[in-house]
């Protein structure tokens, strides 16, 4: 017989470190200094399920699996071992197949016979499945709450869980939330590639009744952790017959359940089982294992605590908003409109809601006079519900403003008023007023369809993108004023905000949006992309969209730039019409004679647009009614911006010059306009004369012969109204074309 210690020749051979290795139940894992992969062993293969060949020598470690969030981590790990370090510590590891395992490392630099590093050696097992699961417990107790930490969602969070006890801690996870008095299940997750048949075991989403005696109504009502350990020696009443038929046959072999507790507070229960259906070292739970599900369990219910809570001022954060911008827009002749609003992504390191979920961006489309409509887009800076509580102020002032048909720069000029005042009152030591506006940048654009131009003023926003032949280009801004709530004292904000005047050719398209389309936060680099590369890689895909409809555009500028936003974002996308709208427009003298020459031109227009009778003569009526009341006021009228030069002595007042009769030829250069306008589905009739008055109703009495023409307007139009123009006013109506 031999010594102790010899061997023969066989067995030395079968003693080789290739053959070892081979046999170890431990992942064997050698890189370069570049960490490229230099040697693995079978189980390194097993355990992190990836397959690689000898071609794929010079891959890097990463491949493995190594979740991204981890490749920090593992650059960190290669940097301290090749100083000649020893590093220890738990990885996300992705496998081929999908599932997600928890593995435990452990790397040494490899040294040369020198003493120089020249690779590193990586030793790694799967985390609790080993002698050493409590060295692992703390390490990976302390990775889940770092995975549930980062999410603010509760479907995510339900997510995260399953995936990380699902196939490493058990084959089957259930996890059922409370809803009132209700017990619902909110995730199903299993071993890869089986999933219980139909009948068996309750789908998400179904109400789940455990019966009185079970070992998970025992868990909710103790609120304590319930192990079985070993199905075979125990007995308990099964929910339904075909679920403890379903269990029999894949061999269920221990459970664990916990209440998610928190506050007091249950929110539910989590379900870890095992079976058959996996090999594993050990088919059963212990008393170890129930009091790690238990921590678990703790960490998951305070979780799912936060991500209800923030789910809640979500639904807070965005009714707020929905109710400050308009829920619909409305459908306008000549122009396709599509809105897009995004509220910047939770900062879920700071723990924020709905300080991140609002913010102070708004757009508007208000229906003007004739079917011209006020397009608004603008940005509060700062971000929560003051700067959301101020921008609805601001948009339901400028709705206002916009009713009075004023220019661009008037609105922003009376908005920029509006700011000041509604600045929180403060006052310092002294009681001096100290109150500080919001600083706001606004653009208001009005567009006439029938005429094509775009009048706007531009309050320190960024210009419209615009869109025309294939090309995308800032729209050119002569004159851009400060922001709401900035301009210096003294002086008068006429002088800030300047109106300026563009014709948008055919189908052109305008991109109205605030700085979150273009602000990103910064990449994994730490550093954002600057404006001018955004603002490029904007305009490089929406040029290929110049032609596209306006939801499409709108759909594209959404995802253009790469990156989340950093701030709450509002995009508004304006086409115009390819095709002319139908218009006809004839000046007449402010004579008698001509309000029946005006009604005859209506007629003639109405009948060749094929507007029904019955709309037609209502429309020619008020077309009367109108005219008449300009011709009967146009002789006590002055032509404005004309200047009258008398010589000799002032001429004597004539009280019967204040009201003319109708039956006086009016005498002098008088004249009025009459535009018609034609859109899908109404007709609007504009008169333009050089009197400066604009009209109101009057009250008639039973014996008065007139009084009642701006009445019979009211009463019978749709929409009317007066504005100012620069030689006088105008006045319009809207009649519908089709039922009322």
């Amino acid at each position: 017989m031999k010594r102790w210690g010899d061997l023969s020749q066989e067995t030395a051979d079968h003693l080789g470190a290739g053959s070892v290795l081979d046999h170890a139940e431990m992942a064997v894992v050698v890189t370069d200094r570049f960490s490229n992969l230099l040697y693995w062993n079978p189980f390194a293969e097993k355990l992190f399920g990836h397959t690689v060949t000898t071609s794929a020598r010079d891959t890097s470690v990463l491949s493995l699996g190594i979740m991204e969030k981890d490749h920090p981590l593992a650059i960190e790990l290669a940097k301290h071992v090749l100083r000649g370090g020893v590093w220890e510590g738990t990885f996300d590891v992705r496998r081929a197949d999908g599932t997600i395992v928890y593995v435990r490392a452990q790397a040494v630099p490899l040294r040369h016979e020198s003493g120089s590093v020249t690779g590193i050696v990586i030793l790694a097992r799967e985390a609790l499945r080993s002698n050493e699961r409590e060295k692992d417990r703390f390490g990976l107790l302390e990775r889940i709450g770092e995975r549930l930490a980062g999410s603010l969602y509760v479907e995510e969070t339900l997510k995260r869980v399953a995936e990380m006890l699902v196939p490493q801690f058990a084959d089957h996870c259930f996890i059922e939330l409370t809803e009132g008095d209700r017990l619902v299940r909110r995730v199903s997750q299993h071993v890869q590639g089986w999933s219980p048949p139909s009948g068996t075991w309750k789908p998400v989403g179904a109400e789940i009744r455990y019966p009185s005696g079970h070992y998970a109504d025992t868990a909710l009502r103790r609120q304590e952790t319930i192990l079985v350990e070993d199905f075979s020696d125990s007995s308990f009443p099964a929910p339904t017959e075909s679920s403890a038929r379903l269990c029999g046959e894949i061999g269920m072999t221990s459970a664990i359940v916990a209440p998610l507790l928190v506050r007091g507070e249950t929110l539910g229960l989590m379900y870890l089982g095992l079976s058959n259906l996996t090999d594993r070292r050990s088919p059963h739970y212990d008393a170890f294992d129930r009091d790690f599900v238990g921590a678990i369990a703790t960490r998951v219910a305070l979780a799912i605590d936060n991500a209800l809570l923030f789910e809640e001022e979500r639904h807070t954060a965005e009714s707020f908003q929905k109710h400050l911008l308009p829920r619909a827009l409305p459908q306008l002749d000549g122009l396709q409109i599509a809105v897009r609003y995004y509220p910047a992504a939770p900062l879920a390191s700071h723990g924020q809601g709905i300080q991140t979920q609002v913010g102070g961006d708004w757009y508007d489309v208000i229906p003007l006079s004739a079917g011209r409509v006020g397009i608004v887009i603008g940005d509060v800076e700062g971000r929560g519900a003051k700067a959301a509580a101020v921008m609805g102020q601001l948009r339901a002032a400028l709705r206002a403003f916009a009713q009075d048909d004023k220019s661009p720069a008037d609105i922003l000029a009376r908005l920029d008023e509006w700011t000041r005042i509604i600045a929180t009152p403060e006052q310092d030591d002294s009681g001096a007023d100290i109150s500080i506006p919001p600083i706001v940048t606004c653009q208001y654009l009005v567009y006439d369809a029938w005429s094509r131009q775009l009048s706007f003023a531009n309050a320190g926003h960024a210009p419209p993108l615009l869109l025309v032949d294939g090309q995308c280009v800032e729209l050119d801004i002569e004159e851009v004023g400060q922001p709401l709530g900035v301009r210096a004292k003294g002086l008068h904000a006429d002088l800030v905000y300047k109106e300026e005047t563009r014709t948008l050719p055919p189908g052109a398209a305008l991109l109205l949006y605030t700085d979150g389309l273009v602000d990103r936060r910064p990449g994994r680099d730490g550093l954002p992309p600057s404006e001018e590369e955004t603002l490029g890689v904007l305009c490089e895909a929406l040029t290929k969209m110049s032609g596209a409809e306006a939801e499409r555009i709108a759909d594209v500028a959404t995802v253009a730039v790469p990156g989340e936003i950093d701030d709450d974002m509002a995009i508004l996308v304006v086409r115009s019409s390819d095709v002319d709208l139908d218009v006809e427009e004839r000046t007449f003298p402010a004579q008698p004679i001509m309000v029946g020459e005006a009604r005859r031109m209506a007629s003639e227009a109405f009948a060749g647009w094929n507007v029904p009778e019955e709309r037609a003569e209502l429309a020619c009526l008020l077309v009367s009614e109108v005219v008449t009341n300009v011709v009967l006021h146009a002789a006590t009228s002055s032509v404005p911006r004309r200047e009258l030069v008398v010589e000799g002595p002032p001429l004597p007042f004539e009280e019967s010059w204040d009201v003319p009769g109708l039956d006086d030829e009016v005498v002098g250069d008088k004249e009025f306009t009459l535009r018609l306008r034609r859109g899908e589905e109404s007709v609007w009739v504009e008169v333009f004369d050089q009197d400066l008055r604009l009209p109101r109703i009057r009250s008639a009495g039973e014996n008065d012969e007139g009084g009642r023409g701006l009445y019979l307007v009211d009463q019978l139009a749709r929409r009317w109204g007066s504005r100012p123009t620069r030689e006088g006013k105008a006045v319009w109506f809207e009649i519908p074309t089709r039922s009322r």
